[in-house]
């Protein structure tokens, strides 16, 4: 199985947070992991708040942060380049959409134009119901969230 992993999955597996053991099965077992380098800004920075809200202990952020760096260099990255920007730019079938939002869907439809199997690995229900209406497969599925 391709996916695109959407930084809500990221973060869940990273912070250990409910439904974290169904994101870590789903990278385990996919074929390849692209991920935009807005996952990897948007992990880093909420590892950062919460050691400066006092919600994660430093130490904590860095082991959480170096177990992210070691999983990321498997997985193929996305750099935000035109393309992607001018699409983010764009309307999406289910708005409203999100700043963020729209740069990840952007990124799984540039990816998806080489990988037409591509699926969507994310725990946001707008970027789920967006990426939905734009014919990706979601992970993990409905039933398996209890939705």
């Amino acid at each position: 199985m391709k996916l695109y992993a959407e930084s809500s999955a990221a973060l869940a597996w990273l912070l250990e947070q409910e439904h974290a053991e169904l994101v870590a099965d789903t990278l385990a077992h996919a074929e390849l992991v692209i991920a935009s380098d807005l996952t990897l800004i948007e992990c880093d920075r909420v590892l950062i708040r919460a050691v400066a809200l006092d919600e994660l202990h430093e130490s904590d952020a860095v082991d959480r942060q170096a177990r992210l760096n070691a999983v990321s260099t498997r997985w193929t990255l996305l750099a935000l380049d035109e393309e992607i920007i001018e699409r983010a730019r764009r309307p999406f079938p289910a708005e409203p959409v999100r700043t963020l939002d729209a740069i990840h869907l952007a990124s799984a439809l540039t990816a998806r134009k080489a990988l037409s199997d591509l699926a969507m690995l994310s725990l946001d229900s707008r970027v789920r119901r967006a990426a939905d209406r734009l014919g990706f497969l979601l992970l993990p599925g409905n039933a398996e969230l209890g939705l």
